[in-house]
Formats: C-alpha cells, sequence, structure tokens
C-alpha cells in the first residue's frame, strides 16, 4: 500500500491541566487533514472548548497555551463538537504525537470507531533514533519547518491546538518520507 495514498486526519487538544483527585479536560481541539502529501487549509478546525463542572485551568497550563477561563465561558461543550470531529477524523488515519492525551479525550465517544492511529512521537522515535529530543518543537526545529507552519496558520503559535496539529502532519510527511521503502503500512499500525 502507497502511504502517500491515504488520508490523514491530526489532532491536537490542549487541557485545563492535571488536578490531583479530579484530571484534567480538553479546552481547546485542532484538527487538520492531509491527503496525497498536501495539507489542505480548507480542512482546519479550531474550537474553544467549555469544560465541565466549571473546571477551571491551573496556572502552569495557562502559562503554556496562553488560554484563559473568560475565553472559554461561551464554547460548546466537547459532545457538541462530535459532529464536526467525526466529519474530519472519520475514515482517516488519526495522528497526533504523544496521542494517549488524544485518545484519552476521544473516549469521551465510545463508539467513535477512530482505530487506525499514527503517533509521530513513536515513529520519530523508528525513523531518528539518533535524535536527543523527541518534543514536536525540536523535532520541526530539526526538519526546519517551523516558519512553513506559522505561513500556514498565521497568528498562530506552538501550543495552540490547530497548530501543533498542523505540525504534526508536516512532522508525519518528513517522517513518511525519510522512512520510504523501510517501513509497511503494517509497521505504522505496530507503533
Amino acid at each position: 500500500m502507497d502511504l502517500k495514498n491515504l488520508e490523514f486526519a491530526s489532532i491536537d487538544f490542549e487541557s485545563t491541566g492535571h488536578r490531583e483527585g479530579i484530571g484534567d479536560e480538553p479546552i481547546q481541539i485542532g484538527i487538520a487533514v492531509m491527503k496525497e502529501f498536501e495539507i489542505d487549509k480548507n480542512s482546519f478546525f479550531r474550537s474553544y472548548i467549555k469544560p465541565s463542572n466549571d473546571l477551571q485551568i491551573t496556572s502552569r497550563s495557562q502559562s503554556v497555551h496562553r488560554i484563559k477561563n473568560e475565553q472559554l465561558e461561551k464554547s460548546p461543550v466537547l459532545y457538541e463538537l462530535w459532529p464536526k470531529i467525526n466529519e474530519l477524523l472519520g475514515k482517516r488515519v488519526v495522528v497526533a504525537h504523544g496521542a494517549g492525551t488524544e485518545k484519552r479525550f476521544l473516549r469521551s465517544f465510545p463508539m467513535h470507531g477512530f482505530d487506525i492511529w499514527i503517533d509521530t512521537l513513536q515513529l520519530a522515535k523508528k525513523v531518528l533514533p539518533e535524535s536527543t529530543d523527541y518534543s514536536l518543537g525540536a523535532l520541526i526545529e530539526d526538519i526546519n519547518a517551523n516558519e512553513e507552519i506559522k505561513a500556514i496558520c498565521p497568528g498562530l503559535d506552538w501550543h495552540d491546538a490547530l497548530f501543533d496539529a498542523v505540525a504534526s502532519l508536516f512532522l508525519l510527511k518528513k517522517l513518511l518520507t525519510k522512512a520510504e521503502g523501510r517501513l509497511s503500512y503494517q509497521d505504522l499500525l505496530k507503533l
């Protein structure tokens, strides 16, 4: 199977930050689609999410993603976004960098059916074993894609969910190109 013929949908969440005994909840979602190894800017989806029970953003998380509680007051709750999430992720290979958080938040929709995932963190460890930093930002810096991402995501930056989702697609494209002939579709599913 030629991986370039697959459609990929990258997802990223920003969260309230973990609170002992409470956990965390998503407060922003970003999704972007790549078809035939081209990022589809018309697919971009970005929304704030109102957490349940008025869960407040931790100061640590706020310092990372710069999202304030006031920005969420009139935002939809996660389940209201399900039709759009399903439209963008359904029938595509779902991509995330360090996919654990995204998978956990999507468990809110137990029948979602997003079974095929590629974690770009795990893929990078396989394709770039010489790397010393596997954070998304460091890997994007290594492939010199930062300015290109900023150009197609004007006004956004790191720790914005859409920016990070787009960055994951740039990284995926680079990793799959580098691994061409060495990784099969089945290999990707084992990561």
